[in-house]
């Protein structure tokens, strides 16, 4: 399927919005992956906050020209899925669980901060906890001194009512 000049130039911008918000951008190969999982694949992003397509590679080197992640182009080459979140971690966690039980899915680059990572680096980063899970932690890191002194407090106050009920 071709595109019409108008339509590229939509799909340009299209990434270019979803770019201009992102911190981390993850391809990855999916030559042979089947359409039903694929369409697993893309429900799991949405559910995740990440923008997943399959796009023509020259229209996403357009895009993330003059942007931080200019450095993925040299890697854009062949069938690719575009993993684009603003989460530092959702896009690499996404693509890096579903290549975990589909070996058709094949990891090729990142890129966050900056910096261009390799399959290894992109599957550290997928392994990072996501904010959710460490503000979750943070929070009960938290409440664990003042549930532990409402322990105590409940304790003492069961003890001293055996006290009085002995006297």
């Amino acid at each position: 399927m071709s595109l019409n000049l108008e339509d590229k130039k939509a799909v340009v911008a299209e990434v270019a919005a979803q770019v201009a918000n992102a911190q981390t951008i993850v391809v990855a190969e999916y030559r042979g992956v089947q359409v039903v999982h694929l369409t697993q694949l893309r429900k799991k992003a949405r559910e995740s906050g990440v923008y997943l397509r399959v796009l023509k590679n020259t229209l996403v080197r357009r895009a993330v020209a003059d942007t931080p992640f200019a450095g993925l182009s040299q890697h854009m080459v062949g069938p690719l899925i575009y993993s684009v979140s603003a989460d530092p971690v959702a896009a690499a966690k996404v693509l890096n669980d579903f290549a975990k039980t589909n070996d058709k899915l094949i990891l090729k680059a990142g890129s966050y901060a900056g910096k261009v990572l390799d399959p290894a680096g992109v599957q550290a980063l997928a392994n990072i906890p996501s904010r959710e899970e460490l503000l979750g932690k943070l929070l009960g890191v938290m409440q664990a001194p003042v549930s532990g002194f409402a322990a105590v407090m409940a304790a003492l106050a069961k003890q001293r009512e055996e006290a009085g009920a002995a006297a």
